[in-house]
């Protein structure tokens, strides 16, 4: 049990569900005025973050290329 709970798999899937939130986050956070800048520059670097972590999980996971 304890292996399906750290799987690769499953952080993708945790990754996805983290990405979407902060979608809906900065949506949110640029309908109020006035838009605090900095917050949104932070969501946005963390958003791009968790894009590559999950590119990269998604490579390790199926490979485009023969090994």
């Amino acid at each position: 049990m304890q292996e399906n709970l750290h799987s690769p798999h499953r952080q993708l899937i945790e990754l996805r569900m983290e990405h979407a939130d902060l979608d809906n986050l900065i949506d949110r956070a640029a309908e109020q005025t006035p838009v605090d800048e900095l917050t949104m520059r932070r969501l946005k670097k963390r958003r791009l973050m968790l894009k590559d972590q999950i590119t990269r999980l998604e490579i390790l996971l199926d490979p485009k290329e023969p090994a």
